[in-house]
């Protein structure tokens, strides 16, 4: 069974700096796009930063810009994404996701994506 495991996840105050990984089960995703994803309550899930396979190209949403970066470490088969400058509108469950398409690049569309984690918490306080 294909397993996404996310951690990470906490409390921090406005400012402050957070680190989320995600642990594949499946090596074959070494060859897969891997993305984050937030959904704050009441509002729709939305795209946060993804990287292709081997890390070659990253992708991120305009709110982020300058403070979040995604990595991977296909050794380990892991997506990490380091928060920094938190502001108390990051505060959401944070997705881990992958598209299993080999060899391409991120995309921004929930549709694209195949596997989900259960998702973590994270919440900024001002």
């Amino acid at each position: 069974q294909v397993q996404l495991v996310e951690s990470g996840g906490g409390l921090v105050q406005a400012g402050g700096s957070l680190r989320l990984s995600c642990a594949a089960s499946e090596r074959t995703f070494s060859n897969y796009p891997m993305a984050w994803f937030r959904q704050a309550p009441g509002k729709e899930r939305e795209f946060v930063a993804g990287i292709s396979w081997r890390g070659i190209s990253t992708s991120y949403a305009d709110f982020v810009k300058g403070r979040f970066t995604i990595s991977r470490d296909d050794a380990s088969i892991t997506v990490s994404l380091q928060m920094n400058s938190l502001e108390p509108e990051d505060s959401a469950v944070y997705y881990c996701a992958v598209k299993a398409r080999s060899y391409v690049g991120p995309s921004k569309y929930i549709r694209d994506y195949n596997y989900w984690g259960q998702g973590t918490q994270v919440t900024v306080s001002s």
